[in-house]
């Protein structure tokens, strides 16, 4: 048994430690949308697996964590088993950590990986090298039988060859947009920078 938490760097998707708030232009998915979707795909994911035997839930934090939470609450509602659900911070396994601002998150994996079904959850899918660092952090625990990639947007714009296992909804989006992703919803908007010294939801 393996019980992992360890206090882990967050890299900043924004740059450069920039504070930036989210404008949002266009509401893509209502909450009811994503209820639906995370149903649909927690059926997938127990197709895909014959069951739910060996598969465990690994949230990348931030975004990844209430969806993984989310998934199993939606797996035990369809099969009346209990999933376990953990979190990874993949912030020192990144390629680009000399480029973006850190802040510290936890690791929390309570649970053996190897020999496991290991589906890590994310909100968004963007270059793919959030999910590569997540692989190598996953692996740094044992040695899984599978690893899958369960995603709610995936917006494109890869920049390694990962593809989710599992999609909530295909986003095509430009590089300069946001993506907002919550169990309450999926905003397409925009990123402003804040002055120093407000809070983004100051404004």
């Amino acid at each position: 048994m393996v019980d992992a938490e360890l206090r882990r760097p967050r890299a900043s998707r924004f740059g450069r430690g920039e504070i930036s708030r989210f404008v949002p232009h266009t509401t893509v998915l209502s909450s009811e949308d994503v209820a639906r979707a995370l149903k649909r795909m927690a059926h997938e994911i127990i197709e895909r697996n014959s069951g739910l035997e060996d598969v465990v839930l690994i949230g990348l934090e931030r975004g990844g964590v209430p969806i993984a939470n989310a998934l199993g609450e939606a797996l035990a509602s369809i099969e009346n088993v209990d999933v376990e659900v953990g979190s990874v911070d993949a912030s020192f396994h990144r390629d680009d950590i000399s480029t973006t601002h850190i802040l510290p998150e936890v690791t929390r994996i309570p649970f053996s990986v190897t020999d496991k079904h290991v589906v890590l959850c994310d909100d968004v899918l963007f270059t793919g090298r959030t999910v590569r660092a997540a692989l190598d952090a996953v692996t740094d625990f044992g040695r899984p039988k599978t690893i899958q990639l369960a995603v709610v947007v995936d917006r494109g714009h890869r920049e390694l060859p990962i593809r989710p296992d599992y999609i909530g909804k295909n986003l095509p989006t430009s590089r300069e947009e946001s993506v907002r992703v919550s169990l309450e919803g999926v905003d397409l908007g925009c990123r402003e920078p804040l002055e120093e010294g407000t809070r983004e939801g100051d404004q």
